[in-house]
């Protein structure tokens, strides 16, 4: 059965099925997402990742993401999947071997497996089962609870991958360039514009950064500098009373008209009409 919990207003997502290849395309959001792949079944299954076969054993849980094709057409038996997005988890201020930085995801050149021992299954399984009972318990909390979860389950997986020393020397500079990127943007965003400010943290010319998210289809350095400024002014519209001059200050812009000018482009709304149009949905 098909599980989400989603936020319109900020794009976010977090999916749960027991069985992705058949639920994959009925979430409401599929671009962008990052996703835990969990073999519950007690015998081996076959996924196929960049056009490879990866043979799954039972009670393995692989990350991928979304630099990652994925096929589920060898696939024989229910798969589980947990799915999220960036704008649901992925925060700068969560520790880097547990967030969308660390050690599970964009960092290491092969696909991290991770095996759940048997004294440990019981501890998975629970989590799975609150996972779906939480599903089912819509309320004005629900979202935190929901990643509170998500957080767990990253802590207890990352502990088994740096158990089972999954993770090996980083062979893919590329790689980790565009990972180390989308952090250094999470935590500078508010004061840093500019791709070349990126390109001298990493040690790259602005050109080779630009190169680089082209060569794997990702948007340019710039426009994700300023989609997390505007997905943090709808975060600070949605969730703050904070007026629009004051959040323009707080994401650096000196002139209120300036964030307007800048929020209008990327939202095709001015804040004022962001504001109006949640209360209208409200």
């Amino acid at each position: 059965m098909l599980h989400q919990y989603t936020d319109s207003r900020l794009g976010a997502i977090l999916g749960f099925t027991d069985d992705i290849k058949n639920d994959q395309e009925r979430f409401s959001i599929t671009a962008k997402t990052i996703k835990f792949l969990w073999n519950r079944n007690n015998s081996p299954l076959t996924i196929q990742i960049d056009g490879m076969d990866l043979d799954l054993l039972p009670d393995q849980i692989i990350t991928v993401t979304y630099l990652q094709h994925i096929s589920y057409s060898e696939t024989q038996l229910p798969l589980t999947a947990i799915l999220f997005n960036r704008e649901f988890y992925c925060i700068a201020d969560h520790d880097s071997e547990v967030s969308c930085n660390g050690i599970l995801f964009f960092g290491t050149q092969d696909i991290p497996i991770i095996t759940v021992p048997k004294d440990q299954l019981k501890k998975f399984n629970l989590l799975h089962d609150m996972f779906i009972e939480e599903f089912s318990t819509p309320d004005n909390i629900q979202g935190d609870m929901l990643q509170m979860l998500l957080k767990r389950m990253i802590i207890m997986s990352t502990r088994l991958a740096k158990d089972q020393l999954i993770v090996k020397t980083l062979g893919n500079d590329q790689i980790d360039t565009i990972r180390r990127f989308n952090f250094l943007v999470d935590i500078h965003f508010r004061t840093k514009r500019k791709v070349s400010d990126y390109a001298e943290l990493l040690f790259k010319s602005p050109k080779t950064l630009s190169n680089l998210f082209s060569i794997y289809n990702q948007k340019s350095p710039q426009q994700i500098i300023l989609e997390r400024i505007a997905l943090e002014a709808k975060r600070l519209i949605n969730f703050t009373d904070k007026q629009n001059q004051e959040i323009a200050f707080e994401l650096g812009f000196n002139d209120p008209a300036h964030f307007s000018r800048f929020f209008k482009k990327m939202t095709q709304m001015t804040p004022s009409e962001y504001r109006e149009n949640l209360l209208l949905v409200a």
